[in-house]
């Protein structure tokens, strides 16, 4: 076990797949973090696997709902006293289809996950904590945010929409607080797999490197955005694909 950095990360969306392998970045080098998910047995589970309770804590619940924002906030500053750092890797895509067919009440509740409540974990980690201490954040968003994607047209936009808010929030919340994104094509992960099970190899001949991402590939990545070694860096969307978006039809 590394030794403790003194820092504090919360982590939203990460029980398992991208999330979990942020914490694991983190707390390799040291961080304590907190957790969130609505699986509350798969958290209990990633807590044990990050290194117990001296290192990490799970809180369950819908990264929408206010309450939770507030009860995973408070766990947070009284288990570890701060938060110096904020990733926000919760997102949904719960339908597939044209954007002309797509219910508006499932158009909300993509723009409700992936964006507003984004801005809820901010404010609300902001005024517990970066607000006084400073530290950085990192909101997971997607290729899809960069051109049309066929049936995914409105989490595209919504990632679109997470890639406008970090550039804002990095211009409002400068010096003291860095905010980055990251944007990561296909991650072989229990969200994605309807994109490449059962035809993996297929998927993977799109991109140059000729392989899909690792959950351990955007962990390293956003370990890195929340290191003193991106300290002159804010503002930015990291692109992680494996070279999918350098040219042709990658839609």
């Amino acid at each position: 076990m590394s030794e403790d950095s003194g820092r504090v990360a919360l982590i939203t969306g990460a029980s398992r797949g991208i999330g979990l392998a942020i914490a694991e970045a983190l707390v390799a080098r040291g961080d304590r973090v907190v957790i969130t998910g609505r699986d509350g047995k798969a958290l209990e589970e990633a807590v044990e696997q990050l290194g117990g309770a001296g290192r990490a804590v799970g809180v369950a619940g819908k990264s929408h709902d206010p309450d939770h924002r507030e009860a995973a906030v408070g766990l947070a500053m009284e288990r570890f006293g701060r938060i110096d750092a904020l990733v926000n890797n919760v997102g949904t895509n719960p339908v597939v289809g044209s954007l002309v067919d797509l219910d508006l009440d499932t158009a909300r509740r993509i723009l409700d996950v992936n964006v507003i409540a984004t801005l809820g974990w901010v404010q609300l980690v902001h005024r517990a904590s970066l607000k006084e201490h400073g530290g950085a954040i990192v909101n997971v968003s997607s290729v899809s945010a960069l051109g049309p994607a066929p049936g995914i047209g409105m989490y595209g936009a919504s990632k679109a929409a997470l890639v406008q808010l970090t550039q804002q929030l990095a211009y409002e919340l400068a010096p003291s607080v860095r905010v980055n994104a990251v944007a990561p094509a296909v991650v072989k992960t229990r969200f994605a797999e309807p994109l490449y099970l059962g035809h993996e190899e297929q998927a993977a001949a799109a991109y140059p490197l000729k392989r899909l991402g690792l959950p351990a590939d955007v962990g390293g990545a956003v370990a890195f955005l929340l290191s003193e070694h991106a300290s002159w860096i804010t503002g930015q969307t990291l692109v992680l694909d494996g070279g999918l978006t350098l040219g042709g039809d990658w839609g």
